[in-house]
């Protein structure tokens, strides 16, 4: 009876935050507010560009409008709550919404790793196999990536914050984080998380190194293709499309590695942190540069779009 009886005490957290220094905190919210807009604006305008233009309502397209989704989502679960506890000082928050940040949190990151994955399958398919690629990625099948990538997400996401909560939380209710991110949450139970770590362990080594392993794979065969093309100019605009793609998934894994992969003995919640904020707030900012802006057919749309709102104002 005293286990339930402590494990309901707990029902509110308080995040420790990025920092205490006020003048700081004034620079990191304008920062991180400027980092916000520029994430929903490129997410959310590229979602509307696919939907408006005809011509952007291709299967590669259509990974891209999903990736941004999840961008949008997974930076909203934690960047708002971020730039509140800047601004006001209010470093409070409640059980629940601990509860559905670590949850939406979760599902979208887990959806954004694979869809990076099935991204990499599209361009391997589409430069190594171009003869066959309509027959290869039919609508149907690309259908069923992207529901699997939102089902795994889904899955993950229940798992990890079904087990996390199902915790005892005697009295340490303090964060020592500036989200409700799984690590920190566990160094605050009292009960004994050994479940806790070897389920987070297993399911993030699957995570990062199974989509690691496709992405991998798929692009040592687009550079064998690569090296075999005649045409300058193809190499360089092939090198420069997958340095991009590598620049983005160094970055996403990079930082999920170094926060999920390492001992828990070995954590520093310091490091941590900063590892935190690039994949939460910056990685989504950089995603529609990097995927999208790059891409003539989206540049063509984005002027098309330019010229309609002209002569409407005209």
């Amino acid at each position: 009876m005293s286990h339930l009886e402590n494990s309901t005490k707990v029902t509110k957290f308080k995040l420790l935050g990025l920092t205490d220094n006020p003048e700081l905190e004034v620079s990191l919210f304008i920062t991180f507010t400027l980092i916000y807009l520029i994430t929903l604006t490129g997410n959310l305008g590229m979602i509307v560009l696919i939907w408006l233009d005809s011509h952007l309502h291709t299967l590669m397209h259509l990974f891209l409008s999903n990736l941004s989704l999840a961008d949008c989502v997974y930076s909203s679960a934690v960047t708002p709550k971020v730039m509140a506890v800047l601004l006001t000082g209010d470093k409070v928050i409640s059980y629940e919404g601990c509860v559905a940040q670590m949850f939406m949190f979760v599902d979208f990151a887990g959806v954004d790793c694979f869809l990076l994955a099935v991204m990499a399958f599209d361009r391997y398919a589409a430069v190594c196999k171009p003869l066959h690629y309509t027959t290869t990625m039919t609508a149907s099948v690309c259908a069923h990536m992207v529901i699997g990538c939102y089902s795994w997400g889904l899955f993950e996401s229940a798992i990890h914050t079904g087990f996390t909560f199902s915790l005892s939380f005697c009295s340490a209710n303090v964060i020592h984080h500036f989200f409700c991110d799984i690590p920190p949450i566990l160094a605050l139970s009292c009960s004994d998380i050994y479940v806790n770590e070897v389920v987070l362990f297993i399911l993030a080594s699957f995570n990062v190194f199974f989509a690691l392993m496709v992405i991998l794979t798929t692009y040592a065969f687009i550079f064998s293709a690569i090296l075999r093309m005649h045409s300058a100019d193809g190499w360089k605009k092939a090198f420069s499309t997958c340095a991009s793609h590598f620049t983005a998934v160094t970055i996403f894994y990079g930082t999920v590695i170094f926060m999920y992969l390492q001992p828990s003995s070995s954590h520093s919640m310091d490091n941590d942190q900063l590892a935190s904020v690039f994949y939460t707030i910056v990685v989504p900012m950089l995603n529609p540069i990097v995927y999208s802006l790059r891409n003539k057919e989206v540049h063509n749309a984005f002027r098309k779009v330019v010229v309609k709102m002209k002569t409407l104002l005209s």
